[in-house]
């Protein structure tokens, strides 16, 4: 047995990405803070909640141990297994959006049916499926690498399954959740071979059919007029929007301090899940948002990284991983940002491991649990190690 001294040791490089998990752990510690703050003052009021003060900031706080055991368990499963699994992953994901869709099985919450009752706690199958669609894009693209140029064999089918999931989150309807999975789909297209005349062409019939489906939905072209001037009728469809810019107003540069926002106080609706950056920008300023902005792009940036080492390793399906786990990240904190400050019309769409939500937290830290396997994997095959 080789002696190894306590000095090197100590210098020695650790098996897993220690900033990702430190960012990750910062965010969920963050969102707990500020879900709290966002929703004492709907919690005190609510006969739901038993006008406890700490409702929300109990369940985001038992939301974050599930998705972190949830993560610690997917950290165990190697990738191999994930890829072996993955189409059927998807599956379940598309028969759990058919059942949400059952009246009487499926939640209706303000118009959307979205949400399955598991008694305790709601599911929510779109949450579920953006991880899925990870798996399946991943997996498919590398099935299908020989075929990417061909348009029958490569193409047709990825988009026949895309189009069978959006047609089923439009019908709860979930635009936001519709948005960030096509962007899983094209970024493991593009990063898989796909010719860019086909990816022109797809981009081309997404922008053609998303501006379909706002035309012919009138509820979704409210929300786009009412984001284009929500001054007009700021009690009306400018309601929301218009209350979420005056607290980033209110906010300047280093914020009102942590609880003293007065936007959370009912007048901002969705306080705590969709428009929770609207309160951290109240609270803490201009500097909150910048270091929120800064923990996400820390996370999106450590996945690509590793997924750009996974693919130094000849790890395709390891790295496509990585890279769609970065864009759904990535992509979803920039719509909900960009809702939360006027540059993107109203979508239910929750601020990833910082926004009130089971389903999303444990998406979410699943997620990370996965993309810290790819790295681990990754450390032990340039040690030379077997996985």
């Amino acid at each position: 047995m080789s002696y190894v001294s306590p000095l090197a040791a100590q210098h020695a490089k650790p098996d897993y990405d220690r900033a990702l998990l430190w960012a990750t752990i910062l965010l969920l510690g963050f969102g707990l803070v500020m879900v709290y703050s966002a929703s004492i003052a709907i919690a005190a009021n609510d006969r739901h909640t038993g006008y406890q003060e700490a409702y929300f900031l109990v369940r985001q706080g038992v939301y974050v141990l599930v998705g972190l055991a949830a993560g610690f368990l997917a950290f165990q499963v190697p990738l191999k297994i994930w890829q072996e699994f993955a189409p059927w992953l998807f599956l379940a994901g598309i028969l759990l959006l058919l059942v949400v869709l059952i009246p009487g099985i499926g939640r209706e919450v303000n118009g959307s049916r979205r949400w399955l009752s598991l008694v305790v706690v709601n599911l929510q199958p779109s949450e579920l499926m953006k991880l899925f669609a990870v798996m399946y894009a991943a997996d498919y693209t590398v099935r299908k690498a020989a075929y990417m140029d061909n348009f029958k064999r490569g193409f047709l089918p990825m988009l026949i399954v895309m189009l069978l999931v959006g047609a089923l989150l439009l019908r709860e309807p979930d635009f936001g959740a519709f948005a960030v999975i096509t962007a899983i789909a094209m970024s493991a297209l593009f990063l898989g071979g796909l010719h860019w005349k086909q990816l022109a062409g797809l981009a081309v019939l997404l922008v053609v059919g998303f501006l379909l489906v706002i035309w012919t939905s009138p509820y979704r072209m409210q929300r786009v007029i009412g984001f284009m001037d929500p001054w007009a009728d700021p009690f009306g469809k400018g309601y929301q929007l218009s209350h979420a810019l005056i607290a980033f107003g209110r906010g300047e540069w280093f914020g009102v301090g942590l609880g003293g926002s007065v936007e959370k106080l009912f007048y901002l609706p969705e306080a705590h899940t969709d428009f929770l950056l609207a309160v951290i920008a109240e609270e803490l300023g201009f500097a909150g948002v910048c270091a929120v902005l800064f923990m996400f792009s820390w996370v999106v940036l450590r996945a690509f990284q590793i997924g750009k080492q996974a693919e130094e390793e000849d790890e395709h399906f390891s790295a496509l991983v990585a890279y769609g786990v970065a864009v759904w990240i990535g992509v979803q904190s920039i719509i909900n940002m960009g809702v939360n400050m006027g540059m993107l019309p109203t979508k239910g769409l929750t601020l990833p491991l910082l926004s009130f939500g089971g389903s999303g937290i444990v998406a979410n830290c699943i997620a990370i649990g996965v993309v810290m396997r790819v790295d681990w994997e990754s450390r032990q095959k340039q040690r030379g190690y077997s996985v």
